[in-house]
């Protein structure tokens, strides 16, 4: 029995460094899942396949994409907060991350504290856009417009509480006038409104709206963003045209849940960063009207902190009530 006894400790000693080897595996060893919390065929669901596909070969590992639509996203972020922080589930987002705890109430994980944001991946180009027939050529003209004749005018979004009813908002509070919001299912059917003439503005990503405006149909005013974009480099910003605190940025980004190690973030970042700056993805992006938003962890972090106030205020100042 002694001798038995004395073979399964031996047995049982050698297999200890085997073990710990394999608990000190180094990150990426097995498989990553990452969770886009938009249907399949969404902006932010293409956006992550392309960044994501590239990443895994960096990392020699496979990245498998999970859509957890629903809810403006918060069911696939709830699923994310509740991830085990060890690195192999990440998830890609878009901005709707720093404004649905402001739209929706009883959530159940905290978007600020749950999760550490890794690297925004793009920005999308958003630009206020008019009908040609209304003859109006800079924000200017529409706030002039607005303010002359109080009432008349209206304006489209994809929404409510969406990024084009916000990114409106942010307008029209910045020029001090008032306009009709009316929403609709979705940017197309916005977007058709305008371009009937029913409608005096809409807030479109540019992507959807080029077209319009290279057919001569449409008009952009201004970018909401925070800079030109690299698609109509002569479109002014709102802010440019001297609307002080008119900016709305719409972006995607990558994020993991809080207490993922900082050198696994930061090795995200890093070989995102790489995925991102290939001529392969450079010129998907431009296809897909995006342009690269590239920022370190602590950046990043900073940004959120703000995007985080700047929809609270927002969605205060516009009175939206909470889902």
């Amino acid at each position: 029995m002694k001798t038995t006894i004395k073979c399964v400790l031996a047995l049982c000693i050698a297999a200890l460094p085997g073990l710990a080897a394999s608990q000190a595996a180094p990150w990426p060893s097995k498989p990553i899942k990452a969770v886009v919390p938009f249907p399949a065929g969404a902006a932010t669901d293409i956006l992550a396949r392309l960044v994501l596909e590239r990443v895994s070969k960096q990392l020699g590992q496979p990245i498998i994409v999970e859509n957890k639509p629903g809810a403006g996203g918060t069911i696939g972020e709830a699923a994310v907060a509740q991830a085990d922080p060890d690195g192999y589930t990440i998830m890609v987002h878009s901005n709707s991350h720093t404004l649905t705890p402001w739209t929706y109430k009883n959530l159940s994980y905290n978007a600020a504290r749950d999760f550490v944001g890794v690297i925004p991946l793009a920005s999308v180009p958003m630009a206020i856009v008019t009908s040609v027939d209304k003859r109006w050529s800079a924000p200017s003209d529409l706030v002039r417009a607005a303010k002359a004749n109080p009432g008349s005018i209206n304006y489209s979004s994809s929404g409510a509480g969406g990024a084009t009813h916000l990114g409106a908002e942010r307008f029209r509070l910045a020029g001090g006038f008032t306009a009709t919001h009316i929403p609709y299912k979705g940017s197309a059917e916005a977007l058709r409104e305008v371009l009937a003439g029913r409608v005096d503005f809409h807030v479109a990503p540019l992507g959807l709206v080029v077209p319009h405006l290279r057919a001569g149909k449409l008009i952009a005013l201004a970018s909401t963003s925070s800079k030109r974009s690299s698609a109509l480099p002569s479109v002014q910003t709102t802010v440019e045209a001297g609307l002080a605190n008119s900016q709305y940025d719409v972006w995607i980004g990558m994020f993991a849940p809080a207490k993922t190690p900082r050198a696994i973030i930061n090795r995200l970042n890093e070989e995102a960063a790489k995925a991102i700056r290939t001529p392969e993805v450079k010129e998907r992006f431009a296809s897909m009207v995006m342009d690269e938003m590239l920022m370190s962890v602590d950046e990043f972090g900073d940004f959120l902190k703000a995007d985080f106030e700047t929809n609270r205020l927002l969605v205060k100042a516009t009175g939206i009530e909470p889902n």
